[in-house]
């Protein structure tokens, strides 16, 4: 197990509380997803962002997307952004981003009134008692909202129909061991 070479602070899982891991702290690097690390520590899963990647002896994740420098021109163009922001989300249990765990129902893009897009997605969880409940849905809009010419989001968690693994691409079922 590496050593921590810096305090490092990250987010715990499931529960979303910042905790700073000292210097010097065993982790062991349990997975990487979304351009972050989900590490096990002495208190338990800690999700610790990529540009931190130096501390527990790692290179960096590779850089996402470069973002569009232009706000895209139709609402269509706009959803497929949105999709592909959406697909750097992931569960940090599960190594396979919520797209492909079939968590997105809707992708709603309209004209904003004062230009721009506003977006509606609507998702749910993999159950009602999902940990990730009170963080996950809040790091889809913060990262659509990056989406150039998106002014407004609002990401609504739904349970109909309730998610099955049956929803998973078969990317996912793959990677998870389904197929």
């Amino acid at each position: 197990m590496p050593e921590l070479s810096r305090d490092v602070t990250g987010t715990t899982i499931p529960n979303g509380f910042k905790a700073t891991l000292p210097k010097g702290s065993r982790v062991e690097v349990a997975g990487q997803d979304g351009g972050a690390f989900t590490v096990q520590t002495g208190i338990g899963l800690v999700r610790v962002e990529g540009r931190d990647a130096d501390a527990l002896g790692l290179p960096p994740p590779a850089p996402a997307a470069a973002a569009t420098p232009e706000p895209p021109r139709d609402a269509a163009a706009c959803a497929a952004l949105v999709w592909d922001r959406l697909k750097e989300c992931y569960d940090p249990e599960i190594p396979v981003n919520i797209v492909e765990m079939g968590l997105i129902y809707e992708n709603l893009v309209e004209p904003h009134p004062e230009g721009g897009f506003k977006v509606l997605i609507r998702m749910t969880l993999t159950s009602p008692g999902c940990p990730v409940a009170g963080t996950l849905p809040e790091e889809a809009r913060a990262r659509i909202l990056s989406v150039p010419g998106v002014r407004e989001c609002a990401v609504e968690i739904v349970w109909e129909p309730p998610w099955m693994p049956a929803m998973m691409s078969e990317a996912a079922k793959l990677k998870l061991g389904f197929l």
